[in-house]
């Protein structure tokens, strides 16, 4: 929230949260869960702060960091290859593709010319749409399907449609 504060809650209905994270400089404007390690929660902080963190919700402990130097407006998580997508705003309004668990980053797609204002994922896990404040949606094959009863029908190579960005 705009309070910089990650709070984790045993029950909706707890009086006081069991971790409080205050590492974030700036209102924490994405979060995600890990598909394939129930306990690990991504967060991104905003423009004064710019960090991507891995915490450990059950233990409290923050497992890495790292500057994106860009305020993080949303993450997803891509599972067949263990990597995180997080979306960004100014300065560079980019996508950056991170490596899991040491959070270096593999690449960045670019092409909007606003703020990313989220992520949304195919139910295949790999197409990605970014909306971004210029008013555009544009849709990345990032990740490996999921799998392959789920896998959307694969792409023509010779197609020239200029809607679908790949970083693969």
């Amino acid at each position: 929230g705009n309070d910089n504060i990650v709070c984790i809650w045993e029950t909706p209905t707890a009086e006081t949260p069991v971790h409080t994270f205050t590492e974030h400089q700036a209102a924490v404007k994405a979060l995600k869960w890990c598909p394939w390690q129930r306990h690990v929660l991504a967060t991104g902080g905003g423009s004064a702060d710019r960090q991507i963190c891995l915490w450990n919700a059950s233990s409290g402990r923050l497992l890495m960091s790292t500057n994106a130097e860009s305020q993080v407006t949303g993450i997803l998580w891509g599972e067949q290859e263990r990597e995180l997508l997080t979306a960004h705003g100014y300065s560079r309004n980019q996508l950056s593709l991170w490596k899991y668990p040491s959070l270096v980053k593999v690449g960045d797609l670019e092409g909007h010319e606003g703020r990313l204002l989220g992520l949304a994922q195919s139910p295949d896990g790999s197409l990605v749409c970014s909306p971004s404040a210029d008013e555009t949606l544009r849709f990345w094959r990032v990740f490996t399907p999921a799998s392959p009863d789920k896998a959307l029908a694969p792409s023509n190579k010779t197609n020239t449609n200029t809607i679908l960005k790949t970083i693969r």
